[in-house]
């Protein structure tokens, strides 16, 4: 054989680096390179556990080789578990968070190094992972599948760059029974302060209400629109429960129960579930089950009523088909206060029994209450969440005081820690505390949250904010996705998906997020709305802009924003006098607005540039 032929080796290589790697290295470089240090020598000693070798480590990246596939995931899985036991030991804005790529393929080996084709599409693949995940290829999912008992997900097949062929790309579930639904792999004051336009866009990431009360990354190519769910899954609508008492007192303890309901329904990726935003629209009011049928386009109706009495409740509930109108299943509950988390259970997983054959038995058990320990520490979750609605500063710091009560009474009750940093959140965009202080304040409570209960969405989808108004995108999208993948109708979390999305210059992606968060919610604010509307102007799809953004005018028409990218749109389409008019609405609404300051959150300066080009052909300053 001549001695220069060219060694090859079919191995299995593990790529992974650091998201947000820039930002950490930007805040301390020491601090940045000691920690990498420390978790190289973690890679060093699993890798070498796990019968692979180290091959290369420049900068935040580390490649290494396997002789199996399947050691190289169980590897990786061990990785992203050790890291994330370091990372609990750092302040949260040091927390280093890798993503792990995984490939087999035929390679060069010279020496120690490794080169070729299987090497870059490692790279690729590991650039399509979430924060803190593992991407693999279709490779090494087939050797794996019948091998190690893990849920993976298809993630489609990408172009990706200086590879030649399209590659197809599956998600690694740390934990198997999170994953969502199966989807068809596709292709892929002062001035500053008023007039700063780019504030109501974080305000309509950010607004929405309190979704808490239940609850590992998951980075869908694409959300599925309103119709495709609807005629792939059964939809419900859950009507406020009617209260049956004396008088309103117990209101707070009736709807608590109705969302606690719709939030557990919501978590079962095999249904399409109406947001509780919508439905407590229809509270009070006569409702005909099936104009409610053809309004929502849902199938199954449920309704109810409750009679709280002393430490009894009696619970009367019916499924009925919209359609018909004829009730499928009705029963009635006559249990002591203590028993209403079992009799919620119970009553959810009968539902989903009617509605569903096609969920298991893991699946239902992960749904099922598992956090809350004691009825008193529930009762003043409740009692905080009423105040909280009214959206008042006076309101808010109520609402903390019986959230206070609820943790004197159980401190491991995650929901309630997610419920405090919910209220901080509030108190964040509406400018009623220090802003630096505030926002800490929202991570800190989110992550004690996490730190008791890793499955509450609602916190997941904070701390994701929290990183987003930090900058740092990737992180922001790998906590929204960890939300989206526990509670797949939380259509608040579809929709800050969506703005992060947009802010990254995602549009095509951020339009389908909040097509599929008004689907599962109709009843959006404006400045949701109007995020749809700037995802199809910066897609080019102007009159889609328009229309959307009419929409968002009529359910309020004193919301600035709509008009701000309405006035970009006409001045793009050449509407000039439509243009002039936006513009002088925005005047009319925020006297100090300024076009310099507009369009600071997005990630891409050529994204801010067009917006502050055609805000300025339109008239504004």
């Amino acid at each position: 054989m001549p001695e220069d032929r060219v060694k090859r080796s079919l191995r299995a290589i593990l790529s992974a680096d650091v998201a947000g790697y820039s930002r950490l290295m930007g805040q301390d470089e020491v601090a940045t390179v000691r920690t990498i240090e420390s978790l190289r020598k973690v890679f060093s000693d699993l890798v070498e556990e796990f019968a692979g070798r180290v091959v290369d480590t420049p900068g935040d990246n580390i490649l290494a080789e396997f002789s199996s596939a399947v050691d190289a995931v169980q590897c990786a899985i061990e990785i992203q578990g050790r890291i994330a036991e370091f990372n609990e030991t750092l302040s949260p804005d040091r927390r280093m968070i890798f993503r792990i790529g995984i490939n087999i393929g035929d390679i060069i080996v010279e020496g120690e190094r490794i080169y070729g084709e299987g090497v870059n599409i490692a790279a690729r693949i590991e650039s399509l992972a979430a924060p803190g995940g593992i991407s693999i290829s279709s490779g090494v999912h087939e050797q794996i599948k019948q091998k190690l008992a893990l849920a993976c997900e298809d993630q489609g097949i990408h172009e990706v760059k200086n590879i030649s062929e399209p590659i197809h790309v599956f998600r690694v579930h740390l934990q198997p029974d999170a994953m969502p639904a199966p989807q068809k792999p596709i292709k892929h004051g002062s001035r500053k302060w008023i007039g700063a336009a780019a504030a109501l866009l974080f305000l309509a990431l950010a607004a929405g209400g309190l979704y808490l009360l239940k609850g590992i990354p998951s980075y869908p190519d694409h959300a599925v629109t309103g119709e495709n769910q609807e005629s792939e899954k059964p939809a419900i609508a859950v009507l406020p429960f009617t209260n049956l008492g004396t008088g309103d007192q117990d209101d707070y303890f009736i709807d608590g129960m109705t969302n606690d309901i719709i939030t557990d329904l919501s978590r079962f990726k095999e249904l399409m579930v109406i947001a509780s935003n919508t439905m407590f629209t229809f509270k009070g009011k006569p409702v005909r089950t099936q104009a409610l049928h053809e309004d929502l386009s849902v199938r199954y109706i449920l309704e109810g009523s409750v009679q709280k009495s002393g430490d009894r409740v009696r619970i009367n509930v019916q499924l009925i088909d919209g359609a018909g109108g004829h009730h499928l299943w009705a029963e009635r509950y006559d249990r002591k206060l203590e028993d209403v988390f079992a009799v919620q259970d119970d009553l959810v997983q009968t539902i989903v029994g009617r509605m569903t054959a096609q969920i298991s038995e893991s699946e239902r058990q992960r749904v099922s209450r598992k956090d809350v320990k004691n009825m008193q520490a529930y009762d003043y979750l409740l009692r905080g969440l009423q105040y909280y609605r009214h959206w008042t500063p006076e309101d808010m710091r109520q609402a903390r005081q019986m959230f206070q009560r609820a943790i004197e009474i159980d401190p491991r009750y995650s929901a309630v820690y997610t419920a405090v940093a919910d209220t901080y959140l509030w108190e964040y965009l509406y400018g009623t505390m220090f802003p630096d202080q505030t926002l800490e304040l929202v991570d800190h409570f989110a992550r004690r949250a996490l730190a008791l209960d890793d499955d509450q969405p609602g916190a997941h989808s904070l701390v994701g904010y929290v990183f987003f108004r930090r900058g740092d995108f990737d992180a922001a999208m790998g906590e929204l996705l960890r939300a989206y993948e526990l509670n797949p109708n939380d259509a608040l979390t579809h929709h800050r998906i969506a703005a992060v999305s947009l802010y990254s210059g995602k549009f095509k992606e951020a339009a389908r997020w909040q097509e599929s968060s008004e689907r599962l919610d109709p009843w959006q604010p404006a400045g949701r709305v109007m995020i749809l509307g700037m995802a199809y102007y910066l897609d080019e799809r102007y009159q889609d802009a328009v229309s959307a953004l009419k929409r968002s005018i009529a359910g309020d028409p004193d919301y600035v924003g709509s008009y701000i990218v309405l006035a970009a749109i006409y001045s793009r389409m050449g509407r000039r006098e439509d243009a002039g008019r936006a513009a002088k609405r925005v005047l009319d609404l925020d006297p100090f607005f300024d076009v310099a300051y507009y369009g600071s959150a997005f990630k891409n300066g050529s994204d801010r540039n067009k917006i502050q080009e055609d805000l300025r052909k339109a008239g504004l300053p």
